[in-house]
């Protein structure tokens, strides 16, 4: 029987897809706050985005090497439960699960009923109710619920499809302002550095404001849950991981820059749905409406790229314990039916009882704890002589682990000096895990 396998065009346009969402088209209104919160610096904000690149790449370098050396899907559930201890991986696998593919799902979804909420207030005529945006996430998740149960090859064409037409949806957001908006509407920012943009980038705010934009960049690894189902993983693998990186870096770069040129620091600061208050400005009402569907649709693509890789990290644990043992099945087109059905679940959960703020703050400190292991793993694996001659070496070893360990701990350093109730539901959230891992039993082999 043929074994459907996700290609390389695939695994790169899901990295892709993972990564440009919620993060990049809400994060600068955040940035733009004034201290002690923001950095409200034109030059700051444009180097944050670079550095983030830089270390999204150093991260992916690492994972490289690391999925590599292992080649199973499961991401950092099965890389930590070989490098450490199958508690570290049981733990991280739940933390996945729930925050790291539920909770973005979530994010990602609220995210798109805000951008249609203009157009939903068109159609109807009416402001409609505040509970309306996460009706609309709800509908949204449904639907994409609906395409993962169709397999393996329905999926992966959706997300072909998609990402396509995210990005060139993207270009025209670029591309259009420099055509279309006069000279006297945009903001004449200055992003040359000023006497304290220097000052800036060495703050605590900066280290803060960093948190969004890796937030922004997460998904660099998100080809790694998939080694697994990965045609050729020896060559796809660190091509869908380096190349979408790269790719992603550099529309981030173009993109922040086109929101500060049309937009002043006022009109986007602690803004949410930053894409339809650029439409705005360049483009009449009408016009701007029907981008406030793209947005919305941009950001699906990243729902769809999530459903391919959490539900396959549920799976994987489904087969190793059996307190999961229902999530290990999976239909003849390649779709865990049962793992689908429970990351749908638990993303509406988290919709219905949480707002956009609380899971966008939750979701990123608990996630660099667990990436912070996967990259230190590369050291554990040279040390145990784990590699073997498919292992793919980690390009700038290690200098570029380093830097990425160095920038995580920077901000976890930052959580805990200015907002250490996060750190206590990370805790608790962790230490579930632990207590569920002693309760259950691993499946006779």
């Amino acid at each position: 029987m043929k074994i459907n396998k996700y290609s390389r065009s695939v695994a790169t346009n899901m990295v892709i897809a993972n990564m440009v969402g919620t993060g990049i088209f809400t994060s600068i209104g955040f940035q733009v706050m004034n201290p002690p919160v923001g950095i409200p610096d034109p030059f700051a904000i444009m180097f944050i985005w670079f550095l983030g690149g830089v270390f999204a790449l150093c991260g992916a370098t690492a994972y490289v090497e690391v999925a590599s050396t292992f080649k199973e899907s499961g991401g950092e559930y099965t890389f930590l439960s070989k490098i450490y201890h199958p508690i570290v991986g049981f733990t991280s696998g739940w933390v996945s699960i729930i925050v790291g593919f539920s909770a973005a799902i979530s994010a990602l979804g609220l995210a798109s009923g805000d951008y249609l909420m203009p157009i939903m207030n068109k159609v109807f005529g009416s402001e409609l109710p505040e509970f309306t945006p996460k009706l609309i996430a709800i509908i949204l998740i449904l639907f994409v619920t609906l395409i993962q149960l169709r397999g393996v090859v329905t999926s992966g064409i959706f997300q072909n499809i998609i990402t396509f037409i995210k990005l060139l949806f993207i270009l025209v957001l670029i591309i259009s302002p420099f055509l279309f908006l006069s000279d006297t509407n945009r903001s004449h920012v200055d992003f040359s550095p000023s006497v304290t943009s220097w000052s800036t980038i060495f703050s605590l705010p900066f280290a803060g404001s960093l948190v969004y934009v890796m937030f922004a960049y997460s998904g660099w690894n998100s080809s790694s849950y998939i080694a697994g189902n990965m045609e050729n993983p020896k060559k796809n693998l660190p091509f869908s991981l380096l190349t979408g990186t790269a790719i992603v870096t550099l529309i981030y770069l173009f993109l922040t820059g086109v929101f500060m040129y049309v937009c002043t620091f006022d009109e986007l600061r602690g803004k949410i749905a930053i894409g339809n208050i650029v439409m705005s400005k360049v483009f009449n009402h009408e016009i701007a409406l029907v981008f406030a569907g793209l947005f919305a649709l941009a950001l699906v693509s990243g729902i769809n790229a999530m459903f391919i890789a959490g539900p396959r990290v549920a799976q994987r644990m489904g087969q190793d314990y059996k307190v999961f043992s229902f999530l290990k099945g999976q239909n003849i087109n390649g779709a865990p039916v049962n793992a689908i059905f429970f990351q749908t679940v638990i993303s509406i959960t988290i919709i219905l009882l949480f707002d956009f703020g609380m899971i966008l703050q939750y979701i990123e400190l608990t996630l660099s704890l667990f990436c912070l292991l996967t990259v230190i793993g590369v050291f554990v694996i040279r040390y145990k002589k784990m590699g073997n001659d498919t292992t793919i070496k980690t390009w700038g070893y290690p200098i570029t682990p380093i830097i990425f360990i160095g920038v995580t701990l920077w901000m976890i350093f930052y959580f805990v000096h200015m907002e250490p109730v996060r750190l206590f539901w990370t805790f608790l959230t962790l230490l579930f895990a632990v207590i569920v891992y002693f309760l259950s039993s691993k499946n006779s082999k």
